[in-house]
């Protein structure tokens, strides 16, 4: 008795264009199911596979789109909070790389542009950052509040992000961005833009328990002997802060200064943050001290201010709040 083989083609949504793929499939069988992969590492500007968070993207019109992420139960340097939560920093990372996806794949700015974020902000649901027994899906949903284009070509924007999470909201957030062709760039950033700058030796760390850290690896403070303040720590050989070479400090190792800072002022080893807004002013470079200082903010909220100095001017300020410290 021989078996009849059907062929039914079967369409792929993984990187926001359907793939029309010719499947065998034998008379009385289910249909198979969709396969989920991530988009391209270029496109959210990681050099590392591992660290693309985005599996696909869709238009809804000029201005909004939506999207899907998966988060790791657990990973390298977003690291479980509380031993219970996804890290609400990786959600952060989400909303940067959904911008870097969407300004190549839907509004055409060429993959040698440079990306500089001037801001980024988030609020968080804890309860829907719960670790469960399976990486998390997330649903994203973008819109597009600003959108500067230098002639036809995108020169910046400012969006907005839903994140949902079964249906629930886990993170609201956003960020504006500018983007800038590689010979304004070098314009822009001279003999640092061929990495001819050098960079400081790299500083020891402060304890990993005072700034909610349990490996120094990760810790991006160094101790000053001053109370509320701190050198910050860069060591390009991390391979997720750096996850490819950069001229500069990536905004993402300053919320993460923004961060620790914020555990270690309020004396909380647990810490969880639920809001952060964060803007940059000014490059922070990698040949000179960065000084970070902190102070907690009045008020019944477990609230810090965090600020960065370089060449005596203001790099960054960033407000982290946190949640009530586990009992």
């Amino acid at each position: 008795m021989s078996v009849r083989t059907d062929h039914q083609d079967r369409t792929v949504i993984s990187t926001g264009h359907r793939v029309t793929i010719p499947q065998p499939r034998r008379v009385g069988e289910l249909p198979p199911v969709s396969l989920t992969t991530t988009v391209p590492k270029e496109f959210v500007h990681r050099a590392a596979v591992a660290e693309v968070l985005l599996t696909e993207w869709s238009r809804t019109d000029d201005t909004r789109f939506t999207a899907r992420a998966q988060w790791p139960r657990g990973h390298s340097f977003f690291t479980p909070v509380r031993g219970e939560y996804h890290d609400p920093l990786i959600a952060i990372e989400t909303i940067r790389q959904i911008g870097t996806l969407l300004a190549h794949t839907e509004f055409g700015v060429p993959l040698d542009h440079q990306f500089l974020m001037w801001d980024c902000a988030f609020t968080v649901e804890p309860e829907q950052l719960r670790i469960g027994d399976a990486p998390a899906s997330i649903d994203l949903e973008v819109c597009f509040e600003e959108v500067r284009l230098r002639g036809r070509r995108l020169a910046g924007g400012r969006y907005r992000v839903v994140l949902r999470r079964d249906g629930r909201v886990a993170v609201t957030g956003g960020a504006s961005f500018t983007c800038a062709a590689p010979e304004v760039y070098r314009r822009l950033r001279g003999e640092r833009a061929l990495g001819r700058a050098g960079q400081l030796p790299l500083t020891a760390p402060t304890a990993p328990q005072t700034v909610g850290r349990m490996s120094p690896t990760d810790v991006v403070l160094s101790p000053v002997g001053e109370p509320g303040r701190w050198q910050l720590r860069v060591d390009t050989r991390h391979p997720v802060i750096f996850d490819h070479p950069l001229d500069h400090a990536p905004g993402m190792l300053l919320v993460e200064a923004a961060r620790q800072a914020a555990a270690a002022t309020l004396d909380c080893q647990d810490f969880l943050p639920v809001a952060l807004g964060a803007e940059f002013k000014r490059y922070v470079e990698l040949d000179a001290p960065c000084t970070i200082e902190a102070v907690r903010l009045p008020g019944d909220a477990p609230a810090v201010l965090v600020t960065g100095h370089q060449f005596g001017e203001p790099a960054f300020t960033a407000t982290v709040t946190g949640a009530p410290p586990a009992r």
